[in-house]
């Protein structure tokens, strides 16, 4: 890709007046540069539509240049990097996986010096342009391997920030890091001898007790969520850490940022109890973290159920996830959901209930939607039950 000739103001006029409409329409019109493959010129309408939620810098920044689409999709979002830049400081930062920079854009915010490792030339190349017109002047972009970039550097650096891939030589999925390129479990003591301090991406599917198998040092670990999608985990690691391991769980949504913490493996005290005023489901990033328990004990919370997730109490209070007013509690059985759900219209959670909600609407004949919701679960004794419930739209 020549990047000047995509610079051309006539073109970068037509990419801004483009943006937003439907590619393949697009791709049936006549190219207004024939000179150019149209293909690159629909790519950078595409991408830079894609970056008008996810990237608002980039999207709101005068002539700069997009990857693939995939790559832009790929990226992190501007709310997840700045959330990381807040977890570096210092004199020095190396990423050992560049990509489109979104990253090291909010590190050099925090870092005096930022490295951008990539091996492809020219995602490199783009790279280097969008921070000159974003002016980070504090960012070097290097071209190649990234354990020989390292190498080559042969600096002490205090961090070494990493994003495996997660597709191995065939091109397949994989959710383990030792399958993840590079191996970062078999280079960890390398890296230690560039930085004493690692973070690392992983993916949302990552098991978090089969991550701490594979590395050494954990010291912290974020998950992070983005309107109750778990975007990413995040791995802190300091050479020589032992101690106790923090578990912080972020979700961002567009009212407010929702955050919880606790020690990994802690033994937290919990009760079980019958279903009171108030329910509440915890956030996505709270159900990764697997912190049933500690849920309970931090909040005061009955659980319904040991399995079950849900909590319950008499009094309203702030809570990292969604909360509802319980109106009727029913049996699961033929006589009570004729009389309170059949035919209604109703949105459908299950927690610790042995069917499906395609299942439960075709038998029931329950509509999707409206203001009412409905939680199909089992209770302390064993009993399957449903709660009736209204939202609370908490501040």
């Amino acid at each position: 890709m020549d990047i000047q000739v995509l610079l051309r103001p006539e073109i970068q006029e037509y990419i801004l007046q483009k943006t937003g409409q439907d590619g393949t329409k697009l791709a049936l019109s006549k190219n207004p540069f024939p000179e150019i493959d149209f293909k690159i010129i629909l790519n950078q309408i595409t991408a830079r539509t894609k970056s008008k939620a996810k990237l608002p810098t980039w999207f709101q920044c005068k002539d700069c240049v997009y990857p693939s689409k995939i790559s832009i999709e790929q990226t992190s979002s501007e709310i997840t990097a700045e959330y990381k830049s807040e977890l570096v400081d210092g004199n020095s930062l190396i990423d050992l996986s560049g990509g489109f920079g979104v990253d090291d854009y909010y590190f050099s915010k925090k870092v005096a010096q930022v490295i951008h490792c990539e091996i492809d030339a020219e995602l490199s190349s783009i790279v280097s342009h969008n921070f000159q017109q974003l002016q980070r002047n504090n960012i070097q972009c290097l071209v190649g391997d990234s354990s020989e970039s390292l190498r080559n550097w042969n600096q002490k650096l205090e961090w070494i920030y990493i994003d495996p891939s997660r597709r191995n030589e065939t091109k397949g999925k994989v959710f383990l890091l030792k399958d993840c390129l590079p191996n970062v479990p078999d280079l960890q003591e390398f890296y230690y001898q560039y930085a004493s301090k690692i973070l690392i991406k992983t993916a949302p599917l990552l098991d978090i007790t089969a991550g701490l198998t594979e590395l050494q040092n954990v010291k912290a670990i974020h998950i992070v969520a983005v309107e109750n999608e778990v975007k990413e985990l995040l791995w802190e690691l300091h050479q020589g850490y032992s101690n106790s391991i923090t578990i912080k769980c972020v979700n961002f949504n567009k009212e407010k940022i929702e955050t919880f913490q606790f020690k990994w493996n802690s033994d937290s005290e919990y009760n079980l109890g019958v279903p009171k005023k108030y329910l509440y489901e915890p956030n996505s990033a709270i159900l990764k973290s697997g912190a049933f328990n500690e849920v309970a004990a931090q909040f005061s919370l009955d659980k319904l159920h040991q399995h079950s997730h849900l909590y319950t109490s008499d009094n309203l209070i702030d809570f990292p996830g969604r909360v509802f007013e319980i109106t009727t509690v029913i049996l699961y059985s033929k006589k009570e959901m004729a009389l309170h759900l059949e035919n209604k219209k109703m949105n459908i959670t299950l927690r610790n209930f042995p069917d499906t909600v395609e299942n439960l609407r075709k038998k029931w004949k329950i509509k999707d939607g409206g203001n009412q919701y409905c939680f199909f679960t089992t209770d302390l004794n064993n009993n399957k039950i449903v709660l009736i419930c209204t939202k609370i739209n908490t501040p």
